[in-house]
């Protein structure tokens, strides 16, 4: 009856584990704050209409379903591949590498057991785990029996609800409380033959539950409690329908405007004709090429139907509460008080049996009920009865409401803010007005006697047992629901913290100093406390030590060590203030910290120690995350070992536990950024001006960076060593034949070349570096198969080349990955350079015998390589890192020994791999257009992924700026840096604001920014004169009060001269990038900035909200922005996101499938690997976004649109819930979801959504793009095929003059624009300018494909065609003239484009072509990938513990991206649909 609490479920999960398999959260109340806990939640909202649970929210599904079942909104079910491929994945298969074997494997299980899943799986253990326990395999049978039961409830018919025998009783609760007919009942119990069923007993466990088995819903007695839920639950769905906790950023709300775009035609109509005839093709005059305005207004359009039906004017919690003794003794429990829609005021009375109307009035307490007695058992029932408008409006509301997709309405794990919002009516609601100002702390009043303690939470989660499958998949989802909870918490107590709401721990220090504790919660400020880094830059590192210390949590529990903890840690940034939110050490504030520290240093160095146990648990740590044991000298000159730099500090908790924390030197040091003397670097660091001096000197490389520089030591070694090993083995040839043989294959590996004997790559790898790889828009890394997704034939390959860009999801650049040596292999992964993989072979071959039988030759072999690449030992490769080598204040035993030289030239060498390689490499990828950023935010991944840190985006923009190819990148560069140096003024620009003046001082600061207008003033509140004079008091006042009253009025004398001149002095210290503007007009004329997108940028990063209007930046006369246009702040939160790596797994591995041809076995593997995302992440998160998006990609590849259109429709939905509504990712979703649009027939709802898409990228990043070549062309095309061709030919010039811009004058890009061109000259009867387009395609192909290649050919026939018209229409032209009108003119052959033809050059454009292969093409194909997978298996037996290494690092999945250096010269070979 009711629901349990969130936390009480903790107490239940640790004793009751085998009872709660699968479910950690189920319980969660009602009466709550937090949306997390919700009814309607992320993890239980249910779309009441549909009475099948399973095709609810996907989180509602068990274990049992996972792996058999699609997760589907609860508009539509999808049912599963037949037949599913099993599930589990080997462990050494689980990089990567799956084959036939293991799949036919799966499917014979899947087929033997036909009620449930035998799901055959390695299992994992703890880190340090034996190869024996590697290898045990152990069959895990999770039983699915699904059948039908009856529900009946009091007040409508009974009704069938479909469950599964793994569901719990509370499943059904949540259900019941969603469905339109039952969701005003929250205080009811289940009965099942006269026995109250428990929430947390599983149906399995249910004696005599059945098929058709009857349960009763019985309505249970309320407690104050209970009424207390029930009022919340009512509030909640009245106000389901309003966007306001969107706009304001509350209860992990957010917005979406796909439906409102397309109308609900996707969702409602599913049209299956063409319905071109009634599409209003004239895009908004905003969306036109050459368009100069960038309304800000379209980014949140109006619905129709925006304005909720108002039920009720108020209903509040009356003033005559708490009920007096006498009546809690007749069953009073609360007192409500209610004014309907038509203006009449109720109280009602809460009472145990239910809800009655009293005789109370506002002057006159009198609780006997009125009469006629109005009573019923819940609110809505009994409002129902006293208010007609009530009950028709709720009625409304309530078919919206089950109308809207579930992804509409489901709570996001972490809440996502808008930087533009409208001004919002604000009303009366007595549940926020509690939430906001009572006493207690907001999530945790449910919880008996305590409040939650957070890292006993946190703790505990990561304990649990991670034997199998389903114990990882409890103990991940856990963590994940944990997480979020925290950061939750703690984002909301940093804001309480800033707005001077919460009392310090210390407040007699000064306010800079204090800390704080709310909420079980630590909150420290980024503020150099006692001149703690007084060395390292003061404030400067002090404010990103937090940074760069959850960069090491991070890293700690990736490797996730057992027995080894780290904090639960949460970095805020709001108001100008840096905040570090951490779990609380139990135990740590009854002690000093001296007392406390058991390992390492607590001041930088001078005294270290260390512990045994806590060098065991870091020894583990030390391979993955590439740092080297090693001794430093304490200020008792004695020698102390350490595995981390000397600020890690080692705690035992109070609870036994090991913490480690200050992880913020984990990797090594920056040495570009540290000068110091007698310390030489490279000449190619020397030449760009390294080292530089950094405003701080916590500058640490990147972790992407040390396993990249890690990945090529490691290759480096292995050519080195097998170089060697060839050249020995020519030596002791026998035979002449096997000599040269050796000599071939030594001379290839030393050029880099392929080995003549190596098997044959597949047929189009010859002309895999010829020009058109570049160029052509179909040259994409497609995977093949036949549209049907059967086994590939010699009839036709399914080619999907082009997969959209994700964000979320890339900690680790190279952890997908399998691992050699402890080392990450990615770019030099066998599976890429055969060259590579013989001589791993060769090598591996060596080192597999025991090091004692090594004759001398091949001892010299291996020390030679190690040598030569810097490894730290001369008998094995070993590149690792002393992240003390160059610390100040750190005393080495032997600073001049041989073997620390070797240490420091490491650190040296890894920065000068950062400049050579991959800074240039990201170049190098840039201009092949295999990377494309249009954000800052993209740009900020793309550079990460690589291992750049921002401060070398100054170095990067003037590489940049030397390719004319690359001035759209170069652009984005330049804004980033201006609007970073931007976001560093803001920081010490508030920090000195008080509230009373916020408002006006983000407005000011926009206007000295972004406005033409050269002398803003602020506007001041009435008194801001008179105050500035109580200077000393204020001072004074400070030091006792929050930090929040600590002000200073120099910010409102802030000028554009002086905002852009600090800009340009920090874009030259901190990026070393010289700007040459002066102002924000400058900027924008000489870098072809636009200023809508750095307003976007700069409130993004600083955590601002504007009013949704049309802004006048260049107005001379007066100010852009005022105190009114400034709607909120929001924090800038940064965390560990969690990571589900068994999903990860699946997808990985589905990912490999269908590079390898077999669409329908990735299908399979992706599926499955979505399920266990929802298991783990509930029904919304950006990794099941990419799941949905390969899914819908997939579903449109093997033939099926209309599921295609489902599932993408379901990525847009989740995009910009939980990424944002101008999200770079939501663009390229709208795109996708617009082809698969047009393939079903809605044509106008597929240009709907390509002109959002277009509007999006011109607000992000204006229209000189090469991304809006691509988007045009599709525009034009859908515009074409509906016969609009005057406005087709705006959009089809546009993208060619794109084209030509960024892909070059000759490039197959340009070709195909002209052809495209041509095609619509000539549906215009304007042969002229046809065969003036076709001729350049033609001579584009000839040149760059040759007079025989078949694209060539079919242009060679187009453009006769097109003379043959065109000579028809002359002639007929000259005999009008010489005739006049008694001339016979006979029709011309201008036939219009068919859909199917449209379709196809939409679906090329898009990178989706079909490619007719030979049964030999996929014989050397399939013999290729069999070698390589076969190699990367014996590499996974061979060294287990390395392997074990690698799964400890899991990132998020990635989608397929385009890959233009692996395009091939056939897929020019394509029929574009063109010239036949």
């Amino acid at each position: 009856m009711g629901n349990i609490c969130t936390c009480a479920c903790w107490v239940v999960l640790r004793e009751k584990m085998s009872r709660l398999r699968g479910r950690d959260e189920e319980s969660r109340p009602i009466l709550q704050e937090d949306k997390f806990d919700a009814t309607d939640d992320h993890y239980g909202s249910i779309n009441p209409s549909d009475s099948s649970l399973f095709s609810s929210i996907p989180d509602l599904i068990p274990e049992s379903h996972l792996l058999t079942k699609s997760s589907e909104g609860a508009d539509s079910q999808q049912p599963a591949p037949d037949p599913p491929s099993a599930p589990l994945i080997p462990e050494s298969q689980q990089n990567g590498h799956v084959n036939n074997h293991h799949h036919q494997n799966g499917k014979e299980a899947a087929r033997a057991a036909e009620d449930g899943l035998a799901v055959e799986e390695v299992a994992k253990g703890s880190p340090e785990g034996t190869k024996a326990e590697k290898d045990d395999q152990e069959v895990i049978v999770i039983q699915d029996m699904g059948f039908n039961i009856k529900v009946v409830a009091p007040g409508i018919e009974p009704f069938e609800l479909q469950v599964s025998s793994q569901e719990m009783v509370q499943e059904i609760h949540q259900v019941l409380m969603d469905r339109e007919d039952t969701c005003h009942r929250t205080c009811f119990s289940l009965q099942f033959e006269g026995n109250v069923l428990d929430n947390f007993a599983e149906l399995k466990n249910i004696e005599g539950l059945q098929e058709g088995s009857v349960l009763k819903v019985v309505e249970e007695p309320y407690t104050v409690r209970e009424s207390r839920i029930h009022m919340r639950h009512v509030r909640d769905l009245l106000k389901s329908l309003d966007p306001a906790d969107a706009y304001n950023g509350m209860d992990c709300s957010s917005l979406s405007f796909l439906n409102v775009i397309t109308e609900g035609d996707i969702e409602m109509k599913k049209r299956k004709r063409n319905d071109s005839d009634s599409v209003d093709c004239t895009p908004p005059d905003y969306v036109m090429p050459g368009a100069k305005d960038r309304p800000i207004l379209p980014l949140q359009p109006i619905s129709k139907d925006l304005k909720t039906p108002q039920c009720l004017k108020v209903l509040t919690a009356s003033g005559w509460n708490p009920p007096p003794g006498n009546r809690k003794m007749h069953g009073d429990l609360m007192y409500l008080s209610v004014v309907t829609a038509e203006d009449k005021h109720f109280h009602f009375t809460a009472s145990t049996r239910g809800f009655f109307v009293n005789q109370s009035t506002q002057e006159i307490f009198n609780p006997k009920p009125a009469s006629p007695k109005c009573w019923a058992h819940s609110l809505i029932e009994l409002l129902n009865q006293i208010s007609p408008i009530f009950k028709r409006n709720f009625a409304t509301l309530q078919k919206r409401r089950v109308n809207r997709h579930p992804f509409e309405r489901i709570a996001t794990p972490f809440q996502v803010y808008c930087w533009t919002a409208p001004q919002i009516d604000h009303t009366i609601d007595s549940v926020r007005a509690e939430d906001a100002y009572t006493s207690r702390l907001g999530y945790e009043e449910h919880i008996p006697g305590q409040t939650r303690d957070w890292n006993e939470e946190l703790q505990t989660t990561r304990e649990l047992s991670r034997k199998n499958l389903p114990e990882r998949l409890l103990r991940e989802r856990a963590i994940f629901k944990v997480h979020s909870d925290f950061v939750a918490a703690a984002t909301r107590g940093a804001m309480a913290v800033i707005d001077g709401n919460v009392m310090a721990i210390n407040p007699g220090e000064e306010a800079k100093m204090q800390m704080f504790i709310w909420n079980n919660i630590f909150f420290s400020l980024g503020f150099d406390v006692k001149d703690h880094y007084k060395e390292y830059g003061g404030d400067y590192a002090a404010y990103i030590a937090p940074c760069n210390d959850l960069k090491g949590v991070r890293a700690y529990n990736g490797v996730d060590i057992e027995g080894l903890y780290t904090l639960g840690t949460v970095v805020i940034d709001y108001r100008g203030y840096r905040v570090t939110a951490q779990s609380i050490i139990p135990g740590i504030l009854e002690r000093e910290q001296e007392q406390s520290v058991v390992y390492g240093s607590i001041d930088f160095g001078k005294s270290v120690v260390t512990n045994d146990k806590y060098l065991e648990l870091l020894e583990k740590t030390s391979k993955p995350l590439k740092i080297l044991p090693h001794k430093v000298i304490n200020d008792q000159n004695e020698e102390v070992q350490i595995i981390s730099s000397v600020e890690c500090k080692g705690i035992v908790g109070n609870d036994g536990r090991y913490y480690v924390l200050d992880l913020l030197r984990t990797f090594p040091p920056d040495v570009n950024f540290l000068p110091m003397e007698g310390e030489e670097l490279s000449e190619e660091c020397k030449v760009l001006g390294f080292p530089r001096k950094h405003k701080h000197r916590l500058a640490c490389l990147r972790q992407e960076l040390v396993d990249a520089f890690a990945e090529n030591r490691y290759l480096l070694f292995m050519r080195h060593a097998a170089l060697q090993l060839m050249s020995i083995r020519q030596k002791k040839a026998t035979t002449v034949e096997e000599e040269q043989k050796i000599s071939k294959r030594l001379v290839a590996a030393a050029q880099g070349l392929r080995s003549p004997d190596l098997p044959p790559k597949e047929v189009n790898d010859e002309e895999e570096n010829s020009q058109t790889k570049e160029e052509d828009p179909t040259n994409q890394s497609p995977p093949t198969t036949q549209p049907d997704g059967e086994q590939p034939s010699s009839e036709s390959k399914a080619i999907e080349t082009k997969e959209s860009r994700e964000s979320d999801g890339k900690d680790a650049a190279n952890s997908e990955h399998p691992k050699i040596g402890g080392c990450p292999r990615g770019q030099g992964d066998s599976s890429k350079d055969p060259v590579d993989a013989e001589a791993q072979a060769l090598v591996e071959s060596l080192a597999e015998q025991d090091s004692g039988s090594l004759d001398a030759a091949s001892r010299e072999v291996i020390n030679t390589a190690c040598r030569a690449i810097g490894s730290l030992s001369d008998s094995e490769f070993d590149v690792r890192f002393n992240p003390d080598v160059f610390s100040p204040g750190v005393t080495h035993p032997n600073p001049q020994g041989d073997q620390f030289r070797k240490q420091k030239q490491l650190v040296k060498d890894a920065a000068a791999f950062l400049v050579s390689h991959q800074i240039a490499g990201f170049v190098k990828d840039c201009i092949e257009h295999s990377i494309t950023a249009i954000d800052g935010q993209s740009l900020c991944e793309a550079l990460h992924d690589r291992g750049i840190n921002m401060r070398y985006v100054g170095k990067v923009a003037n590489l940049l700026s030397q390719h004319k190819l690359l001035e759209h990148i170069h652009r984005i560069a330049v804004s980033e840096m201006i609007c970073r140096a931007a976001k560093h003024q803001f920081k010490t620009y508030m920090q000195g604001v008080e509230m009373l003046c916020l408002s006006a001082a983000v407005s000011h600061f926009l206007n000295c920014l972004l406005s033409t207008f050269s002398n803003p003033h602020p506007q001041l509140p009435e008194d801001f004169g008179l105050n500035m004079n109580k200077k000393k008091k204020n001072k004074k006042r400070s030091r006792y009060y929050p930090i929040a009253n600590h002000v200073d009025r120099e910010w409102a004398s802030l000028s554009p001269q002086d905002m852009w001149s600090n800009i340009k002095t920090e874009v030259k210290e901190y990026f070393d990038f010289s700007l040459t503007c002066d102002s924000c007009d400058s900027a924008v004329e000489t870098y072809g900035l636009q200023k809508t997108s750095l307003l976007r940028e700069i409130c993004i990063k600083c955590g601002v909200q504007v009013l949704l209007r049309e802004y006048t930046f260049d107005s001379k006369h007066r100010a852009t922005f005022t105190e009114e246009d400034i709607i909120n702040i929001f924090p800038i939160v940064k965390h560990v996101n969690p990571k589900a790596t068994d999903a990860y797994h699946f997808f990985q591995s589905g990912q490999v499938k269908i590079q390898q041809g077999f669409l329908k076995e990735g299908f399979e593997l992706i599926n499955e690997a979505l399920n266990l995302f929802n298991n783990v992440y509930g029904a919304m998160h950006p990794e099941i976004a990419a799941c949905l998006r390969t899914l819908a990609r997939l579903n449109y590849i093997l033939g099926d649109p209309v599921e295609a259109l489902n599932n993408q429709q379901k990525a847009v939905l989740m995009s910009e819930r939980v990424l944002g509504i101008d999200h770079p990712n939501t663009i390229t979703e709208y795109v996708h979801l617009a082809l698969y649009c047009f393939a079903n027939q809605q044509v106008s709802a597929a240009l709907r959504l390509m002109y959002r898409a277009r509007y999006l990228a011109l607000v992000v990043f204006g229209e000189d793009h090469p991304e809006m070549a691509l988007y045009d062309s599709n525009i034009g095309l859908i515009l074409h095929g509906v016969g609009e061709i005057d406005l087709s030919l705006r959009f089809l010039e546009n993208a060619l003059e794109l084209n030509k811009k960024y892909h070059g004058q000759r490039s197959l890009k340009v070709a195909l624009n002209h052809h495209l061109l041509a095609r619509a000259f000539s549906c215009k009867g304007d042969f002229r300018a046809a065969l003036m387009h076709e001729r350049e395609t033609y001579t584009i192909y000839k040149s760059q494909l040759g007079e025989q290649h078949e694209k060539t050919k079919d242009s060679s026939e187009c453009l006769k065609h097109l003379t043959q018209q065109a000579v028809v229409l002359q002639r007929t032209m000259n005999e009008i003239y010489k005739s006049g009108s008694q001339a016979t003119i006979p029709p011309l052959q201008i036939s219009p484009p068919s859909a199917s033809s449209v379709l196809e050059l939409i679906n090329i454009i898009n990178g989706i072509v079909f490619l007719p292969l030979s049964q030999k093409d996929l014989d050397r194909l399939q013999q290729r990938q069999q070698v390589l997978g076969n190699l990367a298996e014996k590499q996974a037996k061979d060294m287990p513990a390395i392997k074990e290494a690698g799964d400890q690092e899991s990132s998020a999945p990635k989608v397929p991206e385009e890959d233009d250096a692996k395009a091939t010269s056939d897929v020019a070979d394509a029929d574009d649909g063109a010239a036949r």
